[in-house]
């Protein structure tokens, strides 16, 4: 962990990155420390500081290409020079060499190139952070794509993530972020993360994100050839598409571009809500354009290694939040905060409300291209803090998700008005779901055990009435044993006090004549508090 921390230092140092902190906002302190730091020595050069971040980031391996593939989305946060060159993390990550992946492939496949491939590329079509991907084509002539993973990226990966742990946990023990709860959201990251290093996963993923999307007009999802699959390797139908970030080219075919972007935003709630199962890692690299129909344009999805999913209850909750935020309604969703337990019980819903209305009610009713969702998030942060909200580890593929989406949207359309094209849906989904339809769909679902345990009802019915019955006699049982121990104590308690007065006058009554004698000589107030003793004592 030591040698992979100080070859983060060097490559920071390396790429003069430290030319790209905004100096003049930083504390007095700090400033100094810059200006004195023997960083300056080392000369910048000719690259530009764009290709300085994007060459370094290559350089510390697939964690830090996919932070620049996210920023490289959010072009209303990053200067344009910046922006344009992390976009070339989506997709011209540097390959590693062509004999290498094709005696990978061998190795998984158990076969030679000749028996699984009439044809194979050795030069790479694209290369990412995690893999990279070959043209080939099967014997039966179909054109497919075979995706490799870097060999030796899981040791890095670990190093990684070891040392996003130790930051974490140094997080965890600061109050004031403590509530972020930055080791559970690194230890969800890590879970999604590695989940990209078995290829089969990523399969099974893509098959079920084309059943839920067959005959769309929506999304096409390219097939899986299985039966040459593996942990390493995946073949899978080979696309034909314009890159969704290549404008120039959607604009020459004549896509409709407002549809374009309207369709991108109904492709995510459509996954997030009526399937619950979304790709979540949908930057520009990994979404094409089919050349077909430009005027009624489709999407097409690949790279499905990781994916999310919500519980039934997050699902009602994020819905109903999403249409108090489109409907104004803010007291609305301060209530649904502290009763999914997001804040706070103690928590007022009026100042919530207050205070989140302060935040969104500004960005409502724009369009895309006149809202900053980086001052949104961060006014949102601090209202966190206030309120003391925790985040919730199961909504950050999701945040995360939705941003790429809102850059996406904003560089295909920059007019597109998120909020109205996703409230019609989200107001038919919920509809749906607790209306007339969403109960008989409830119910067929769970017929089938309802019908498995149908013939079974009269056998758990007569088992719960003798439960019943059984546990009702155990009570009176119970109770009448309660009473004979009460009156045991009660005549218990009797002999006790009639034992004690005898004892008590046992002792008076041989101490009678020293008593008399003591008493003769005693005022009144004494013999008047050793009688009431007396009595007491009888009492007792």
């Amino acid at each position: 962990m030591i040698l992979r921390l100080a070859r983060i230092v060097w490559v920071i140092t390396r790429f003069r990155l430290d030319t790209l902190l905004p100096l003049a906002r930083l504390p007095w302190w700090l400033r100094a420390l810059f200006t004195i730091s023997p960083l300056r020595l080392v000369p910048i050069g000719e690259r530009s500081r764009g290709e300085r971040l994007r060459l370094a980031l290559e350089s510390l391996g697939p964690i830090f290409v996919k932070f620049g593939q996210m920023l490289s989305t959010r072009r209303d946060l990053l200067p344009e020079d910046i922006a344009d060159e992390l976009k070339r993390l989506q997709d011209q990550v540097p390959p590693f060499p062509g004999h290498q992946a094709m005696a990978l492939v061998e190795e998984e496949l158990e076969m030679s190139l000749e028996e699984a491939f009439a044809n194979f590329e050795p030069e790479p079509l694209a290369s990412a952070s995690v893999a990279q991907v070959h043209a080939a084509r099967l014997h039966g002539g179909e054109a497919v794509v075979v995706k490799i993973i870097r060999p030796g990226i899981e040791r890095v990966m670990r190093q990684d993530m070891a040392l996003m742990y130790r930051f974490a946990s140094v997080l965890a023990r600061i109050p004031e972020a403590r509530r972020l709860r930055p080791v559970e959201v690194v230890r969800d990251y890590e879970s999604t993360l590695f989940d990209e290093l078995d290829l089969t996963k990523e399969a099974a993923n893509t098959s079920q994100l084309k059943r839920n999307f067959k005959n769309s007009p929506l999304l096409y999802v390219p097939a899986i050839h299985w039966e040459l699959t593996r942990r390493r390797v995946m073949v899978q139908e080979r696309i034909y598409g314009v890159p969704v970030a290549d404008t120039a080219a959607l604009i020459a075919q004549g896509t409709d571009l407002k549809k374009l972007a309207e369709r991108g935003v109904e492709i995510f709630f459509t996954q997030v809500f009526r399937d619950n199962f979304f790709h979540a890692d949908m930057h520009p690299g990994n979404i094409f354009i089919s050349y077909e129909h430009p005027e009624d344009p489709q999407y097409i999805a690949i790279d499905c290694g990781i994916v999310g999913s919500l519980t039934r209850e997050d699902q009602d909750y994020l819905a109903r939040n999403l249409l108090a935020f489109f409907h104004q309604d803010y007291y609305e969703v301060a209530a649904l905060h502290i009763e999914s337990g997001w804040v706070g019980e103690e928590t007022r819903a009026n100042e919530f409300a207050a205070a989140v209305r302060t935040v969104c009610e500004p960005i409502l009713e724009k369009p895309l291209k006149d809202i900053s969702f980086g001052q949104v998030l961060l006014g949102l942060f601090q209202t966190a803090r206030r309120f003391n909200m925790e985040v919730q580890p199961q909504l950050v593929l999701l945040q995360k998700t939705l941003l790429n989406i809102e850059g996406l949207g904003r560089q295909l359309y920059p007019d597109l008005d998120l909020w109205s094209t996703a409230k019609p849906f989200l107001e038919r989904w919920m509809k749906e779901r607790a209306g007339a339809r969403g109960l008989l769909e409830s119910f067929k679902r769970q017929a089938p055990e309802l019908a498995r345990h149908l013939p079974e009802l009269p056998v758990l019915a007569h088992q719960a009435l003798s439960r019943a019955e059984q546990e009702h006699r155990q009570r009176r049982r119970q109770s009448a044993a309660m009473g004979d121990i009460s009156r045991q104590l009660t005549r218990q308690g009797g002999r006790h006090r009639r034992l004690r007065l005898g004892l008590l006058l046992i002792v008076a009554a041989l101490a009678w004549q020293p008593l008399y004698e003591w008493a003769a000589g005693q005022p009144w107030p004494a013999l008047a508090a050793a009688g009431l003793g007396v009595l007491l004592l009888a009492w007792n």
